[in-house]
């Protein structure tokens, strides 16, 4: 199964194409999405002869792939993940913060170099 973007999907990636010709259009393939997955669930597309066309997997390199899954499967153990807060949430109550300081500041504290990471 292929991770098809959806109408509103294209239609925002079109807007940022406007904005910038080399932008691309990143969605993460939830059903190849769990902890100790050794391969990125990223499905990417890029703009070519006037659509979006699935790029080729073997062309995408990701960086530290592995110790961003240990900090997302730290963050699932200690239930951090529960501090994430989307911008549709934040619509349904301004009080919840869709910049995800907590969040951010867990993730640093993750990756700093006292927990070993660099």
């Amino acid at each position: 199964l292929i991770c098809n973007p959806t109408p509103c999907a294209l239609k925002i990636a079109e807007k940022i194409f406007e904005q910038c010709n080399n932008a691309v259009l990143l969605m993460i393939d939830g059903e190849k999405m769990f902890p100790g997955c050794r391969v990125p669930p990223i499905v990417m597309y890029e703009r070519k002869d006037a659509r979006w066309a699935l790029k080729d997997k073997h062309t995408i390199m990701l960086r530290q792939w592995e110790e961003t899954c240990s900090i997302v499967n730290q963050l699932f153990s200690s239930g951090d993940q529960a501090l994430l807060v989307d911008f549709d949430s934040h619509l349904d109550d301004i009080t919840k913060d869709w910049t995800n300081q907590k969040l951010n500041a867990k993730i640093m504290e993750l990756v700093s170099p006292a927990n070993g990471n660099v």
